[in-house]
């Protein structure tokens, strides 16, 4: 049985979705397009996020979204990251709410009633089942994703972590990309999401304290697993204005032990609530999401965000960088990349160079002995004739033989 998400009486307290930016903003963003815009900048930007994005995975993807405290944003950034995976992906996306406590991401992804939850699904699922028996019991997103609600409303429903793992683990061979929206940390299941994910986005708000809180979140998770903080994304996000928070320093102070700080402006649209809609998103709120998904993406499918790139699309070495040898490192002084030659030391040549000496002549060569006369051999009386051969079969089951051609492989 279906259970609408907001009752008919709430409807009439929603008012008319605004789009994310005001009027003044969007005709200046007209304007500074058309006058000092760099499409080829703009281009650039947008193809390397995509490719990120569409980047091909070997096994399905996971990725949790946790925060410190309720409020901070954890339920819009995951719906975010679901709809940009979606609309960039040709394969199956899945939302996972993993925060069944009256959780919103159903909300933020246009969901209006709940039938099955992931309590449900994990007693009924089965590894026979097929992708298209599976998606009967999931809500379609927009894009084309689809979303497993946690609960259907209900307060004081909570998630144990087997039931959790029973899903997470029979859903991961559908799903290229799985979204978990968890609870905050530090609650069991968000504990567990975070070491059992290939990628985590913590969410921190945009206040000296959210920075504070979250630096220590970050400090705890390092010593829980030091190899988690090089896949974690934490994203910094504004729920008004202008929050008067120095995002440089504060990416300094959250950045450290490798991950990655990145901001997610403030949008009116997404502040209103309700369920997103992308055509409403402003122009930044786009470029931001974008970017997270790419960055996050990265991480999810190498757990070395430094990696080296090689080949056609590895970015040329700086001037007076060594080049790489064949182990990926750079060459040392003294080295060459071409066997047999020596590459000089880096350095200013000295003034005067010393003179060298000339090589002695070398001996010269024995003269050499006369050749010894080689006896003739009689000539070897001719063959005779050879018979034909019979057929044999070969490993298919045809003749071969002169005249006859072995068959090919069956195709």
């Amino acid at each position: 049985m279906s259970v609408p998400l907001l009752p008919p009486e709430a409807e009439a307290l929603r008012g008319k979705p605004r789009h994310g930016e005001n009027v003044v903003q969007r005709a200046g963003r007209v304007v500074r397009r058309a006058i000092a815009s760099s499409p080829a900048a703009e281009t650039v930007a947008v193809t390397e996020a995509a490719y990120a994005i569409q980047q091909p995975v070997t096994s399905g993807r996971q990725i949790s979204v946790s925060s410190i405290r309720g409020g901070a944003g954890k339920s819009t950034v995951a719906a975010l990251l679901a709809l940009t995976y979606a609309h960039y992906r040709s394969d199956p996306v899945l939302a996972v709410e993993a925060d069944p406590a009256l959780g919103t991401l159903p909300h933020r992804l246009g969901a209006r009633e709940v039938r099955w939850s992931g309590s449900d699904l994990a007693q009924i699922v089965d590894p026979a089942m097929l992708i298209t028996d599976l998606t009967g019991y999931l809500l379609p997103f927009p894009g084309g994703g689809w979303l497993l609600p946690g609960s259907q409303g209900a307060i004081g429903t909570r998630l144990d972590i087997e039931t959790y793992r029973v899903v997470m683990t029979s859903l991961r061979r559908y799903f290229a990309t799985t979204v978990v929206d968890c609870e905050t940390l530090p609650a069991e299941v968000a504990r567990t999401a975070l070491v059992t994910t290939q990628a985590r986005v913590l969410v921190s708000p945009a206040t000296p304290e959210g920075v504070v809180a979250t630096r220590a979140v970050l400090d705890w998770v390092g010593g829980v697993h030091p190899g988690i903080l090089p896949t974690t994304v934490v994203v910094v996000s504004h729920a008004a204005p202008d929050t008067g928070l120095d995002l440089r320093r504060a990416a300094e102070h959250l950045g450290i032990g490798g991950a990655v700080v990145l901001p997610l402006p403030y949008d009116r649209h997404l502040a209103a609530g309700g369920a997103i809609r992308t055509d409403l998103l402003g122009e930044r709120t786009l470029q931001a999401a974008a970017r997270i998904a790419a960055e996050v993406m990265n991480r999810a499918v190498s757990r070395t965000p430094d990696r080296r790139r090689t080949g056609a699309g590895a970015p040329a070495a700086a001037p007076g960088t060594p080049a790489p040898t064949s182990s990926g490192a750079p060459a040392s002084p003294g080295t060459s990349t071409t066997p047999g030659v020596p590459t000089p030391p880096p350095g200013p040549m000295p003034p005067t160079a010393r003179p060298v000496p000339t090589a002695r002549p070398a001996p010269a060569a024995p003269p050499a002995p006369a050749a010894l006369p080689v006896p003739s051999v009689p000539p070897v009386p001719s063959a005779p004739p050879a018979l034909p051969s019979p057929a044999v079969p070969t490993a298919y089951g045809s003749p071969s033989g002169p005249g006859m051609h072995a068959p090919g492989p069956p195709r």
